[in-house]
């Protein structure tokens, strides 16, 4: 049976973890969030006391992080962190500013390289993040670049936080993608960008069916699947 590799890049709130997810069910193939990956980090480094943005506060706790991943009877990919599952921790507000400081370092990136690529050589696997296409898997079967306006990735942003009961100004919320994307696109390690090779998908005008229909479109005219 072939292995294949989906390397999906793009800006924070483009909805690549979930069309990602969506995308791996229908195909059967292992969904990485590496997001989530980098997201615990940052959560440990905080739990520790330690400043995000930091090398000195941040590479000490990677002699005693221990991350690892689990999928459990819902299908969903969940982070373990030193035994905790800490799936829904992550997904606070304040942590994707945590993932956004750590993730430029280089000796996190190193650190985490060879847990992503060990995946991919192993499964089929769709692998959302930053960097992907670029950097992790260079060499993927096909690479996606999906993106949204900045206004339609802060409502959709919004509406989540709401959900979750989490009361934060829209404007607060736009104004942090638009930093987050600002801060992706300038690090000097692994900047978010497009890969040469890469397909776009914009969704800005698209519902959730219809982004992961054209992501199946494109999956089954380049991979013929």
């Amino acid at each position: 049976m072939s292995i294949y590799s989906i390397a999906i890049d793009g800006p924070s709130g483009a909805g690549k973890s979930t069309l990602a997810k969506a995308l791996a069910a229908r195909l059967g193939f292992l969904y990485v969030d590496t997001g989530a990956i980098y997201r615990t980090v940052g959560l440990y480094v905080a739990r520790q006391g330690g400043d995000c943005s930091k090398e000195e506060d941040v590479l000490p706790c990677l002699k005693t992080i221990d991350i690892s991943m689990e999928y459990g009877e819902d299908g969903l990919q969940h982070m373990i962190l030193n035994g905790e599952d800490v799936t829904a921790d992550i997904r606070k507000n304040e942590v994707s500013r945590y993932a956004s400081q750590v993730s430029p370092i280089p000796g996190v990136r190193a650190f985490l390289l060879d847990m992503q690529r060990a995946m991919a050589r192993e499964n089929s696997v769709i692998m959302d993040g930053r960097d992907i296409g670029t950097v992790v898997l260079p060499d993927a079967d096909l690479k996606i670049f999906l993106t949204a306006s900045v206004e339609e990735r802060a409502r959709r942003r919004h509406k989540e936080l709401l959900e979750k009961g989490q009361e934060i100004p829209f404007e607060t919320v736009k104004e942090e993608i638009a930093q987050r994307d600002y801060a992706d696109t300038h690090r000097a390690a692994a900047p978010l960008k497009q890969a040469e090779d890469a397909v776009v998908a914009d969704t800005s005008s698209l519902n959730l069916e219809e982004s992961l229909e054209l992501l199946q479109t494109i999956v089954k005219e380049r991979l013929k699947l």
